[in-house]
């Protein structure tokens, strides 16, 4: 029975995964994907406190946890990540000043 959705980054499922068998079966499984980037935790949860930091109120706990499983390189790769959110070009541009370090 599900009790609660949370969303979650790639690097807090590997995490919660526990044991190094499943992290390593999971992590070889999202390889697969070359639009993922698989951060350790330290560098998600940086990233996440980054990205809510930035004040803008249409990014949700779901928006920022997408931004950063899927890291956009451009404008573009941001209204891809996000199409339901309306962002000005202020906002993206912001949001892509965190990425530049990945």
């Amino acid at each position: 029975m599900i009790k609660e959705k949370i969303p979650i980054t790639i690097a807090e499922t590997i995490e919660i995964s526990g044991e190094k068998e499943k992290s390593k079966k999971l992590k070889s499984f999202m390889k697969e994907f070359k639009d993922f980037t698989i951060l350790d935790k330290k560098k998600s949860d940086e990233l996440k406190n980054k990205l809510d930091s930035l004040n803008i109120y249409k990014l949700n706990e779901e928006a920022i946890v997408s931004l950063i499983n899927f890291i956009p390189k451009d404008a573009q790769d941001v209204m891809k990540i996000l199409p339901e959110i309306s962002l000005n070009l202020e906002e993206i541009n912001k949001i892509l000043g965190v990425f530049k370090e990945v």
